[in-house]
């Protein structure tokens, strides 16, 4: 019986998800976001700040939407839907 199966060579790659920038990256959205979140409560915490509510809300708001834009661009960069470097 004669062989009828051909010799391919192995698909080659380019994982994105092995970068290690995305990564570091990842983690600074993360934290940024963290800090948006506990920069919210802060009045909460501490009552000589309670006249600064919208202060402390404005500046959480602004982290937490930061944080949120780094972290799609770069998981839409992971996917390959970023610019080709």
């Amino acid at each position: 019986m004669a062989e009828t199966v051909q010799h391919r060579e192995p698909k080659k790659t380019d994982n994105n998800a092995n970068q290690t920038h995305y990564y570091k990256t990842l983690v600074v959205a993360i934290v940024l976001g963290l800090i948006g979140v506990f920069i919210r409560f802060v009045p909460d915490v501490c009552r000589n700040f309670d006249q600064h509510v919208s202060l402390f809300s404005t500046i959480a708001n602004i982290c937490l939407v930061v944080a949120s834009i780094i972290a799609f661009r770069t998981v839409f960069g992971i996917l390959g839907f970023g610019k080709n470097k």
